[in-house]
């Protein structure tokens, strides 16, 4: 009985599943497409019952019957079942910024391969100071505050903004190592992060290639190269001069190179470097600009000076300037009674000369900065001076004649007057030299007016005279300022009322300069504490008052935000037009002879010399009348009286400096200035801008 119910359920689901099959091959394209019906799944998915082993078998033939029916080939679809053919994707949109980036890649580089090789990189070095001006400036609007937006503190953001600008100046070269060292010069007033940073702006720049210089003469000279311009040969033909094609020296616009001419004469010859050309408009905007945005931003009144500061960078790289420079500071030298024979200024040969080439003699001495060799034991002989020295012709060669490819150095050394052992030296005091110095710089400011302002260690040699006297020779006239005879009477008589305590006379002569804070400007020119009496400490209360209870970082910043709103309304708008723009550069210059004064140790009391200077210039005006100048005789000689009290605090500091508890005057006065900046203003102050 159980078998035959099951061989009746297995041909009715034979029959079941034949109707399934076929049905499903009726079925539109669209079913036939997706697979078997859900009635045939449910048919291949339901086991028969097992109710013996024929029907087992049978169920078992079924199935393998089924799969091998799933998987033949079906009618194919008709075209009007499928619908409409979906377009090919065309991708346009990857297409069409890929096509830009490719357009952007190509204008890039034509871009930096015409401003590499026409430019001298002036664009890329523009677009890097931009771009290096936007991160310091975003930097210091979000995190100049007591507590820093992105952590750490106010000193941490001054050390990374630094080395970012370091980096920035080394990597442009050119007048941005200029500006760097303008920077470095100024860098007592900076945060200490800017000062230790900037101390390093005076190592050489690096030179440049013969090639390079060799291009520039020719440009310059109509063609003609070095060889016919000079009169020299690189192959020892007789008849010519010598010229080394490795420069001795070189900075930020340009380098030296020694030779000597067919006649004997030996010169020095100062090539600017072939990109300085190209670079210095572009960098002088991009210096405008980024003023221009600093001042708008920070609200601080700096962007006037711009135009004066630019016009001087771009007189230092034009030759032509520097040797009318070096002429007329030669002719006042010369006419003056207290500095003829004390301070020589090298001749310019103006037909070997031109606006990118300076031709002078050659000059054989020691820098400032070898305070060894100056001091040193002088052993060359009695009677005589250090080569070239008092006009006396440099020695010849004694040795061989070095070969003249032009790769090596073939100058002489000329240094039988050091002695055998090599440790002589000029024998000269410090003193001396020193005295020279604030003379030659006390006579530009104010007496002539014309004042060297790049008076550092390197552009100062020292020789010895015949006479065992000291002789300082000044190069370097690229950069110099006029002072018109009625602001040089004006700072004159602005360095004896603060040498005298006459704040009356300081205020009328500051507010006519549109200065509002005579006190601080005092001191800045002093560049010691200016204790004026009653009423100097107006500015100094009016930024470190009502400070009590606040932690040390607010303090700080406060003090800092006031110094920005003190100095921006001494240089408000309406009296920024009164102030004189040669501040500028005679701040620069009385800097580095104080820094000069320290760097050798304080020989000579720096003040007392430059009010003295002051005061006696009064009296030697021979544009003032007789009467005038008889009555500011009879001043000067009252003030000479009161500069005696100056003496007093020098030789103080002398004693101490003997026995040992101090490196001289102006070492204290450093002290003084440190400890007033910061525990009045809170600002740390450091000089040590030579020892990088």
């Amino acid at each position: 009985m159980s078998l035959c119910v099951a061989e009746l359920f297995a041909r009715r689901l034979r029959t079941s599943t034949r109707h399934v099959v076929c049905k499903s091959f009726q079925s539109s394209a669209a079913q036939s497409s997706r697979g078997i019906s859900s009635h045939t799944r449910h048919t291949l998915c339901t086991r028969p019952p097992s109710a013996s082993l024929s029907s087992a078998r049978t169920g078992l033939k079924l199935r393998r019957y089924l799969q091998t029916q799933r998987f033949q080939s079906f009618t194919p679809p008709s075209p009007e079942s499928l619908g409409k053919a979906a377009p090919a994707k065309q991708y346009r949109r990857s297409i069409k910024w890929g096509r830009r980036l490719l357009y952007v890649s190509a204008t890039s580089g034509l871009l930096y391969l015409v401003d590499t090789q026409l430019y001298a990189s002036s664009l890329t070095r523009t677009l890097r100071t931009f771009g290096l001006g936007l991160v310091v400036a975003l930097d210091y609007k979000l995190n100049f505050r007591p507590e820093p937006f992105f952590g750490g503190d106010i000193g941490a953001l001054h050390r990374r903004n630094a080395e970012k600008l370091f980096n920035l100046l080394h990597q442009n070269g050119g007048l941005y190592l200029k500006i760097g060292q303008a920077i470095a010069m100024q860098s007592a007033v900076l945060p200490p992060e800017f000062q230790k940073m900037f101390s390093r702006m005076f190592d050489d720049a690096p030179q440049n290639d013969w090639s390079d210089v060799e291009r520039v003469i020719r440009e310059d000279f109509g063609g003609r190269s070095a060889e016919e311009v000079f009169g020299v040969s690189f192959s020892n033909e007789p008849g010519y001069g010598v010229m080394e094609k490795k420069a001795r020296a070189s900075a930020s616009v340009a380098q030296v190179h020694w030779a000597r001419l067919a006649d004997g004469r030996e010169v020095a010859i100062k090539v600017q470097k072939r990109e300085i050309a190209q670079q210095v408009g572009w960098d002088l905007w991009a210096f405008k600009v980024v003023m221009k945005i600093y001042t708008t931003w920070f609200d601080l009144p700096f962007y006037s000076f711009v135009p004066y500061i630019n016009e001087r960078l771009m007189l230092e790289t034009d030759f032509i300037n520097e040797a009318n420079n070096s002429e007329k500071m030669a002719k006042l030298v010369a006419g003056e009674p207290r500095l003829r024979g004390r301070v020589y200024i090298p001749t310019v040969i103006r037909d070997l000369s031109s606006r990118r080439i300076m031709t002078t003699e050659w000059i054989e001495g020691v820098r400032l900065w070898d305070k060894q060799t100056l001091t040193a034991p002088w052993l060359g002989g009695y009677g005589a001076g250090s080569p070239g020295a008092k006009g006396a012709p440099l020695s010849e060669p004694n040795g061989p004649v070095r070969s003249n490819d032009g790769t090596g150095l073939l100058k002489p050394d000329r240094n039988e007057w050091k002695g055998r052992t090599g440790k002589g030296g000029l024998g000269l005091s410090l003193k001396e030299v020193m005295t020279t110095m604030i003379d030659l710089f006390s006579a530009q400011m104010f007496l002539w007016g014309l004042v060297h302002c790049d008076p550092h260690p390197g552009n100062i040699f020292i020789r010895r005279q015949p006479n065992g006297q000291a002789e300082l020779v000044l190069i370097d006239h690229g950069l110099y300022v006029s002072m018109t005879n009625k602001f040089r009477r004006e700072y004159c008589q602005f360095w004896k009322a603060i040498m005298t305590f006459d704040n009356e006379t300081m205020g009328e002569i500051t507010n006519a300069w549109g200065i509002k804070a005579p006190d601080l400007f005092a001191s800045a020119t002093l560049m010691r504490p200016y204790d004026g009496g009653e009423g100097h400490r107006g500015t100094k209360d009016m930024i470190t008052g009502e400070l009590k209870g606040k932690t040390a970082a607010e303090r700080h910043y406060e003090v800092q935000e006031r110094m920005r709103q003190k100095m921006r309304e001494a240089l408000s708008e309406e009296l920024e037009e009164q102030f004189p723009r040669e501040l500028i550069f005679i701040g620069r210059n009385m800097r580095i002879v104080q820094g000069n004064n320290q760097f050798l140790g304080s020989p000579v009391n720096r003040i007392k010399m430059t009010g003295n200077w002051a005061s006696r210039s009064l009296v030697d005006d021979t544009d003032l009348g007789f009467s005038e100048r008889l009555v500011n005789a009879w001043k000067h000689l009252i003030f000479r009286f009161v500069l005696f009290s100056s003496d007093i605090v020098f030789y103080a500091s002398k004693i101490r400096q003997t026995f040992g508890f101090g490196h001289g005057m102006e070492d204290d006065i450093e002290k003084q200035m440190r400890y007033m900046a910061k525990d009045q203003f809170g600002i740390e102050l450091q000089h040590s801008v030579f020892e990088g």
